[in-house]
């Protein structure tokens, strides 16, 4: 569950795709957090090297324009689409011997007509081959070339695709025409000979770079081929090339950059080496628990042998109260060693709890689940272990197993205030802030010492659209708890979504300032990174923002937040490349699946932007003519 409040999403249109960011242990994951704001304001986007990007709650992108029409369009789609004048207008302009059109059709099995009128007979078809062709004239060959495309679509409708193949492979050797091969690609495509589909579309678009049948059509074979990447680039070049009209083109860019980055998720998950995440991440979940003392006889005064399991528990908690990397990972081993040498006493089901709490932060969820299990079945009055469970039960998507967790511990201890709280926090992740608001407040009537409490009553009233009540709980806030950071920094999210930019930035200083005096080994970067982001809404500061956020990854190098953000500071100046590596240090950064396939989603969009631009240099700079410029908006 969330250490602190989950944050909120800014309702105003803004430059950056970041909302308003809050603690790293948020029970919404990471990428999730970071496209809340697109999710619920998707009039607004922004810009990746002149690419209109809107990236929906999933982690999708869809590549969208507003653009210039473009002059290329199949005339059968095109006669669906225009009206009857229009059509009467195509129809004329026809007759006075203007060309007939081309654009890319729904379908990637069918072939482009000639502009001739294709139904009469065909008398005399000409036998070539390659002894013959050169003796033909020109206008021979040319002749010839149409009669024998105009065979092969008529064996091509008789799905006699061995015989249309060869009709076009001799209408080739008389007239090398894009079309031709495109439509031979067409009935490769039909015997699923996707080898070959490569094979001709790649000679077609060697004849025409622009040709965006071409495009789709070995973007298809190349999916077939599990060559998801060399695909991706395809249908992308497509969408650009067509000023983003064709809805299934976009559509195959979001399901190719999905399976491309669930691949890349799952071997990266695979290889993952499991350790902690950012002090900042560990420290903010751990403080979702109310503190209280050690157990007994586990008092830092007590006298214990480090050898046995009471002296590494023991142990394990001073350094988990460092707050630091090096702490964290101290406390980590200490208490697995506890384990490992037992002789724990009446303290055993609080040691499962402490290593399954620190397996869960290592991403160990299966063992984590069981270490939690057999400290509530030890010791079922330890309710923190039914809150942890549920905790991971939710976030593996189990909402009723998390529920009967939270009835089995309010059984237990039905006045802790941390079941209420956490409660809460499955409230308002499912929207349901009434339900939420209730619990919170509960919670706050059982300890009112609590800060986090009171700041997530704000962050719902607020959510509620109760901005008066939320600004009330706020300054209540900061009068009774006036030394403690977090209070700041997430009163100056408020700020900043109401876009009073000057007294957020206030807010957030006063945030650093307070950590640094209390928190000088362990100081949370959260306030640093809000700065950036209300510096870059306010004066589209980019070289200050940089500056804010990579003091937090000096800080803290392991903080993903951090790092996310500074991905989209320089993807919105047009720093592709670097952006990319960014974006790709996140994904390595993330905890869950979600959060990684979410996290490559991103990479392997600027990666492809920046392959598109590599392999058709022409296109680079009619993107930048498409856009409003680099970090510019489209509503």
């Amino acid at each position: 569950m969330s250490a602190e409040p989950i944050p909120i999403s800014p309702s105003r249109s803004t430059t950056l795709d970041t909302p308003t960011l809050s603690s790293q242990s948020s029970s919404l994951p990471l990428w999730d957090r970071i496209t809340t704001w697109a999710s619920e304001n998707k009039a607004s986007v922004y810009t990746i090297a002149g690419v209109a990007v809107i990236v929906s709650g999933a982690g999708a992108i869809y590549y969208l324009s507003d653009s210039r029409k473009s002059n290329k369009g199949d005339a059968a789609e095109e006669k669906k689409r225009t009206s009857k004048k229009e059509r009467r207008k195509a129809k004329k302009g026809k007759e006075k011997g203007q060309p007939e059109a081309r654009e890319a059709p729904k379908q990637t099995g069918a072939v482009e007509k000639s502009p001739t009128v294709e139904s009469d007979p065909i008398d005399d078809l000409p036998e070539v081959d390659e002894s013959t062709v050169d003796k033909l004239s020109e206008q021979e060959r040319k002749e010839s070339s149409t009669k024998l495309k105009i065979a092969g679509n008529k064996a091509y409708g008789d799905k006699s695709y061995n015989e249309a193949i060869k009709l076009y492979g001799k209408a080739i050797l008389c007239k090398p025409d894009p079309i031709f091969y495109s439509n031979r690609a067409a009935c490769y495509n039909a015997l699923g000979d996707w080898d070959k589909v490569v094979e001709d579309t790649t000679a077609a678009i060697a004849l025409d770079s622009e040709y965006v049948k071409a495009l789709n059509r070995r973007a298809n074979a190349y999916e077939h081929l599990e060559k998801n990447s060399e695909a991706l680039l395809d249908y992308t070049a497509s969408c650009i090339i067509d000023q983003f009209r064709n809805n299934q083109s976009a559509e195959s860019v979001e399901r190719l950059l999905k399976k491309v980055a669930e691949a890349k998720g799952k071997a990266i998950l695979e290889g993952k080496e499991k350790k902690l995440p950012s002090p900042t991440f560990v420290t903010n979940y751990l403080q979702s628990f109310r503190a209280k003392p050690p157990p007994e006889g586990l008092e830092e005064t007590a006298e214990l042998d480090e050898d046995n399991g009471k002296g590494q528990l023991r142990a394990g908690l001073v350094e988990m109260n460092k707050k630091t990397g090096e702490g964290y990972e101290k406390a980590s081993a200490a208490f697995d060693k506890a384990l490992e040498l037992r002789d724990l006493g009446d303290h055993e089901a609080f040691a499962y709890n402490m290593r399954g709490t620190f397996r869960y932060l290592r991403g160990e969820n299966a063992d984590a689940l069981k270490d939690l299990t057999r400290s509530v079945e030890l010791q079922p009055t330890l309710s923190q272990s039914f809150i942890k469970r549920a905790s991971m039960h939710l976030e593996l998507g189990n909402r009723d197993a998390a529920s009967q967790d939270f009835e089995q511990a309010m059984e237990q201890n039905k006045d802790d205030p941390d079941i209420y709280y956490h409660r809460a926090q499955l409230h308002f992740i499912l929207g349901e802030f009434a339900d939420a608001a209730k619990d919170y407040q509960k919670s706050i009537d059982l300890d009112r010492d609590f800060i986090f409490s009171h700041i997530q009553l704000g962050v719902t009233q607020y959510k509620m659209g109760s901005i008066a009540s939320s600004m009330a709980t706020f300054r209540r806030c900061i009068k009774n708890f006036e030394k403690t950071p977090d209070v700041y920094n997430y009163y100056g999210e408020l700020l900043l979504d109401q876009q009073k930019y000057q007294e957020a930035i206030e807010k957030f200083d006063t945030a650093v300032e307070i950590e640094k005096q209390t928190k000088p080994l362990g100081m949370n970067v959260l306030p640093l990174i809000n700065k950036a982001l209300a510096l870059f809404q306010w004066k589209q500061d980019f070289q200050e923002a940089e500056k804010l956020c990579q003091k937090a990854l000096i800080i803290d190098p392991e903080c993903d937040i951090a790092v996310a953000t500074m991905a989209q500071l320089l993807l919105q100046q047009g720093k592709v490349t670097d952006a990319l590596k960014y974006f790709e240090r996140a994904a390595e950064l993330s905890r869950t699946e979600v959060e990684i396939v979410n996290a490559l989603s991103y990479a392997e969009a600027t990666r492809t932007q920046l392959e598109v631009q590599e392999k058709y240099p022409q296109l680079a700079s009619r993107l930048n003519g498409m856009g409003p410029g680099i970090g510019g908006m489209r509503g």
